[in-house]
């Protein structure tokens, strides 16, 4: 059990990517906490986590609310009386093209996936001790490194989150605080489905018409699984990476082969 009795706090815990990674880490012998603002996705994993046989605390939080991040961090360790592992998981996508006359969903996407992720480390870094080996792992998406056409935002937000990972990972090294990032392709989640179908609408195709255009640019024609995103995190949430920091890993299918990424 390469995480037993280690803390950790996953955002966006309760479904998807998020739910996969709380759950792995579960599994490995790590307390956890998520944090959603929506309790339907607290509860979907509140219940995947019983149904494994463990316990884990589900939080209301807002990842764009300071007040909101600071007292989630700190039920987490009045709770469990540490905090060691951080995953930025809560993420909104979207398309936000030039043409559109409300610039909100530009905001909500910069807001919940960049400045989320910022609030969320300075917070939970006031916790982590020095010298522990402490653990920030920051979800990007392939998104960031490479752009697609009317995705200006999230792929703003997902670049920065490969930028931020970078300093940040040079300003807590000393502290034996790792931080890094993790790029995946298409999984097949709720917001990958959000993606395929306001990008079908956007084509003209149906929605299964450009999912099957989707999978055909994943040089391994599939798309990732969430579980195989949580082995990856909790791989790098492990003793096993504690040289490893400041990095941007893929996984991608191949798909960022050809893009310099």
């Amino acid at each position: 059990m390469v995480l037993k009795d280690r803390v950790a706090l996953v955002t966006g815990g309760g479904t998807g990517i998020g739910m996969a990674i709380a759950l792995a880490f579960l599994r490995e012998g790590a307390h956890v906490a998520i944090g959603s603002r929506n309790p339907a996705h607290l509860k979907a994993g509140e219940d995947a986590a019983r149904a494994a046989g463990h316990d884990m605390l589900a939080v209301r939080m807002d990842v764009t609310d300071a007040a909101m991040v600071r007292a989630t961090v700190e039920e987490a360790v009045k709770r469990y009386g540490r905090l060691d592992i951080l995953v930025n998981n809560a993420g909104v996508s979207g398309q936000t093209p030039m043409t559109d006359p409300d610039d909100a969903r530009w905001h909500a996407i910069l807001n919940t996936n960049l400045t989320g992720a910022y609030l969320c480390a300075k917070q939970s870094l006031r916790h982590m001790r020095n010298g522990e080996g402490g653990r920030i792992i920051n979800l990007s998406s392939v998104l960031g490194r490479f752009g697609v056409a009317g995705y200006a935002a999230y792929c703003a937000a997902k670049h920065g989150i490969i930028g931020f990972t970078k300093a940040l990972a040079l300003e807590v090294a000393a502290r034996g605080v790792t931080v890094n990032a993790i790029c995946p392709t298409w999984v097949d989640t709720a917001m990958a489905q959000q993606g395929i179908a306001e990008t079908a609408a956007m084509l003209g195709v149906t929605v299964d018409e450009f999912r099957r255009q989707a999978i055909q640019g994943v040089p391994i024609h599939r798309m990732v699984d969430a579980s195989e995103v949580a082995e990856l995190a909790l791989f790098l949430a492990s003793p096993r990476a504690a040289g490893i920091t400041g990095q941007a890993v893929n996984i991608c299918g191949g798909s960022t082969a050809g893009a310099g990424g």
